[in-house]
């Protein structure tokens, strides 16, 4: 009994779920507090809304972060996405360190689960590749915004809103101190493409950093995670821009710019996926638009980065497996390279545990906001909370509308979606159950018709 309990705190996974809600927590306690906030005052529910969506690096907003909160409020926010982004764990290694205390193998387990597809010898050479990345990429990002911004704000307020920006795109939040995200600078390319980058920078993973780095670009040298992160990203950026144009031409893009035209569609497909910054209103989209952007969000960010989503690997994977078997494998081949059954059985599981999540969370919100979206949204309600709801699981931020409008009962049911989709579903159920030992034996096999 004394075991299990135990086993019961300092599993990976119970680690990493206690570490989140205790950030959360602390979050949410301090945006309650006046100084925070220009009123004075914020609601328990909207703290705690704000707090998971910048600890859970989502995005999505129940009060505008540049007019609701004070400079001190804005601080605590970017705080809480640095944080996030990077995970608690992450910060708790380097203080062992610092204090030259040795790193608990719990917070190793976590590291690895978090950073790394292969086991890791040394987890502090690990946490501190990942700092100085960061701090790095960060610098860089807001050094080259501020030069943009500078002949446009004054400079106190160009180099806060350039570093504020820069953590928010990097951990691939979505967090912006104006009211209309980054549409005023829809026709920006320096912004455009400053922005582009650290969002990519944030959602490759620091696996694929440290590997490009040290290996560069070049096909033969890369691992098999690598080259799937990479070409599988680049094909999600490629598409996404060439429907979104193609289903927008003759709506949104038809007033704008050729510049506009190239730039927004771009743009859109690089933050979709994870960051959650828009160039344009989202709710004036055209369904066809907002159907393949829920995919895109859906998909997410890579493994080991700051983004959620089911991930792009696994959706690589299950291509592979796909037309594997329509070639008559049994396998899942990518690259010239077999992948093990376990990876496999893992990627359908999280694919099946996201897709159940989602289903039955989007129940749950129309049976809870049935009345009160029906007469916001009108006939447009399935889809745009759909939108909303699988850009909470995704933790992309983008929003159509729904949020500003929902109860009590809708704001925790999204903050739960933010939560899980940080995290994964299979993150959570590993957490709450209760580990027993592993069967030494096999049921016997039968076949059941699938198709």
């Amino acid at each position: 009994m004394g075991q299990r309990r135990i086993t019961f705190f300092i599993s990976p996974e119970r680690l990493m779920v206690g570490s989140f809600l205790l950030m959360i927590l602390v979050g949410t306690l301090l945006l309650m507090f006046p100084f925070a906030t220009k009123r004075g005052y914020i609601s328990p529910i909207d703290a705690l809304f704000t707090s998971t969506s910048a600890v859970c690096v989502t995005g999505l907003v129940v009060v505008d972060t540049g007019k609701y909160f004070t400079f001190w409020g804005q601080l605590i926010v970017l705080l809480l996405i640095q944080v996030g982004g990077l995970g608690i764990v992450t910060f708790s290694v380097l203080f062992y360190r610092l204090l030259g205390w040795d790193v608990p193998l719990r917070e190793k387990m976590a590291i690895e689960e978090t950073f790394a597809y292969t086991p890791v010898k040394d987890v502090f050479r690990v946490v501190k590749a990942v700092f100085i990345y960061t701090v790095v990429i960060e610098s860089l990002g807001a050094g080259a915004l501020f030069l943009r911004w500078i002949h446009g704000f004054p400079p106190k307020d160009a180099a806060f809103l350039s570093l504020f920006h820069t953590i928010s795109a990097f951990c691939n939040a979505g967090f912006s101190p104006f009211s209309d995200s980054l549409a005023r600078f829809r026709g920006d390319m320096a912004t455009n493409l400053i922005f582009a980058a650290l969002i990519v920078s944030g959602g490759i993973g620091f696996v694929v950093l440290q590997e490009i780095r040290n290996k560069g670009l070049r096909p033969r040298r890369l691992s098999l995670h690598t080259k799937v992160v990479i070409v599988t990203s680049a094909a999600l950026i490629v598409a996404g821009a060439l429907l979104f144009f193609l289903t927008e031409i003759r709506y949104l893009l038809q007033g704008m710019t050729w510049k506009e035209r190239i730039l927004v569609p771009f743009f859109q497909s690089v933050t979709a996926r994870t960051a959650g910054f828009s160039t344009v209103e989202i709710a004036s989209l055209h369904p066809s638009t907002l159907f393949f952007l829920i995919l895109l969000m859906f998909i997410g960010a890579s493994p080991g980065s700051c983004g959620g989503g089911v991930k792009t690997t696994n959706l690589a994977l299950l291509f592979a497996l796909a037309f594997g078997r329509l070639r008559g494998r049994e396998e899942a081949v990518l690259f010239k390279r077999a992948l093990p059954r376990e990876t496999v059985a893992r990627s359908i599981s999280i694919l099946l545990a996201a897709m159940t999540f989602i289903v039955f969370s989007l129940i749950a919100l129309l049976l809870l906001e049935e009345r009160n979206l029906t007469a916001t949204l009108g006939d447009e309600v399935f889809l745009r909370s759909l939108f909303d709801l699988v850009s909470a699981f995704g933790t992309v931020g983008l929003s159509t509308g729904v949020v500003p409008h929902l109860s009590v009962a809708g704001k925790a049911l999204f903050i739960v979606t933010m939560f899980t989709g940080r995290l994964g579903p299979l993150t959570l159920a590993c957490a709450l159950a209760r580990r027993g030992a592993e069967a030494e034996f096999h049921y016997m096999e039968e076949k059941i018709m699938v198709g």
